[in-house]
């Protein structure tokens, strides 16, 4: 049940769609419910955007473009930044609102408002770095000028497990850049991106610059925006699949794509790893956003010699876990998103346990209110389980042994992911090899969380396409162009 304070935070929510800065029903008038994942109650019902409500949004992303690209880039920096400023001053009305409607735990939803706040202050800094070049010619006969431009209307599609730090990892780079947005967020998820779109207009932000349509109908919806000729910008986080989809569609007018898609994270721990940082880093990668995380770690790889008592120290851990709704004190893991996700992890422990895996704690959904599911240990994992191959997304700890470092690197990258991959050795060397030997676009070494706005998200081979964070995620919103002039001597 919601308390006073609750219910005046969803009050204050907007439940339309934001387009040409309007705040507006759908043009059908459908709509959809919102649910606490740890009650199943409906907390908000939002407008449902038809087709049309999304040509409406693009149409005002179009318009406004013009203008907003030609806003000077110290405005457009300082825009951010006030926006930044207001996160930081309603920080607990984001980490609450998280708490509710994805259910993560009252602590680590602060955390993502850091995290989520850090790209809108970090591109709020890169938008007057902006830079080009200017030289002769290797044959001397004219002047090369190579500048920068904003790459144009932008669509944007933002998952359910990161609310906040999604839509700021998108929207606050597009902006810096000088591109106009349309953001589709989650249908589980759409509170907190309606409430920072609310911010952002609070910020100054002009009409039309950021447009946001929630809706059950994300495929007819996402269709006919991306394959409008006058979108310039796809960029999505979700599921591999769907990205594969979204980029069949997004060719038909040859649009710049960001992808980050689905991971199936190794954690590899050698024999000679610090187990006490190895186990904590373990719990960290795991269990942050009760292990519904693209970046969360899928396979823990253990040098046979430690595996033993790796799985004690981790399963002790687990253990002591507390669970609940994440506003109560103490809760570490909160229900996961919804029934699916439940029954998913359910089937891959099964799968795992009945070819020969040991359950050494949880593997169980819990009765009640609420999708919650135990937060589980399964260790001596055997070859063709489901589990090595599908990402769980979901609090469940798989433990693979090895014997020796050739083995580690096949068992690691062994799967048609790379987006990140964790190791722990106390050998330099080592470390050094892993880098050049796993095939993952980011690591953790001796590290268990890896994510920083500062630095470029993203993945190789089925992981995605692009880079988000650091100097290289503004690049994903401009194009380059070259201009020939005349030597001036």
């Amino acid at each position: 049940m919601t308390d006073e304070r609750e219910t005046e935070l969803l009050a204050s929510v907007p439940d339309g769609l934001l387009i040409g800065g309007e705040w507006r029903p759908a043009e059908d008038g459908k709509t959809l419910a919102v649910s606490d994942p740890s009650t199943g109650e409906v907390v908000k019902t939002i407008a449902s955007a038809s087709v049309a409500d999304g040509k409406a949004a693009l149409d005002a992303a179009v318009e406004a473009f013009p203008s907003w690209a030609a806003t000077p880039a110290r405005e457009r920096a300082e825009l951010l930044r006030r926006a930044y400023d207001l996160l930081q001053e309603r920080k607990e009305e984001f980490a609450l609102l998280m708490t509710i409607e994805m259910g993560k735990p009252l602590a680590e939803a602060r955390g993502e408002v850091v995290y989520g706040g850090e790209f809108v202050r970090w591109f709020s800094e890169e938008a007057a770095r902006i830079q080009g070049r200017y030289g002769a010619n290797p044959e001397g006969t004219g002047r090369m000028i190579v500048s920068q431009h904003p790459v144009g209307p932008c669509y944007l599609i933002t998952p359910w497990n990161f609310p906040l730090a999604m839509a700021t990892r998108k929207i606050a780079p597009a902006l810096a850049a000088g591109c106009t947005v349309v953001i589709k967020p989650a249908a589980l998820t759409p509170l907190t991106t309606l409430y920072f779109a609310k911010l952002l207009e609070d910020a100054g932000l002009p009409a039309g610059v950021v447009n946001v349509v929630t809706t059950k109908a994300s495929g007819p919806v996402s269709e006919e925006i991306i394959r409008d000729p006058r979108l310039r910008k796809l960029s999505f986080t979700g599921s591999t699949p769907v990205g594969q989809q979204l980029l069949e569609q997004a060719a038909g007018g040859v649009l710049r794509t960001s992808m980050e898609l689905g991971g199936n994270a190794p954690f590899v721990v050698f024999d000679d790893a610090d187990l006490d940082k190895a186990v904590d880093g373990a719990l960290l990668a795991k269990f942050r956003n009760i292990g519904q995380a693209c970046t969360a770690a899928n396979r823990f790889i253990v040098h046979r010699s430690v595996a033993d008592e790796f799985a004690r120290r981790v399963t002790e851990r687990v253990k002591a876990m507390k669970i609940g709704r994440g506003t109560e004190d103490g809760v570490q893991i909160g229900p996961l998103i919804d029934d699916r996700a439940v029954a998913k992890a359910s089937e891959l422990v099964k799968d795992a346990v009945g070819r020969g895996a040991d359950l050494r704690t949880g593997g169980n959904p819990i009765d009640g209110p609420g999708t919650f599911y135990e937060p589980t240990v399964v260790t001596g994992v055997k070859p063709g389980s489901e589990i090595l191959r599908e990402e769980i997304f979901g609090p469940v700890l798989a433990i693979v042994p090895f014997d020796d470092e050739d083995e580690a690197v096949r068992l690691a990258n062994d799967t048609e992911y790379g987006l990140v991959s964790y190791v722990f050795t106390e050998n330099l060397a080592r470390g050094q090899r892993m880098i050049e030997r796993l095939e993952t676009g980011m690591m953790g070494l001796n590290m268990g969380v890896v994510s920083n706005a500062a630095a470029p998200f993203g993945g190789w081979k089925m992981s995605g396409l692009g880079r988000e964070g650091g100097a290289e995620g503004i690049h994903e919103y401009l194009q380059t162009k070259y201009t020939l002039t005349p030597n001036p001597f």
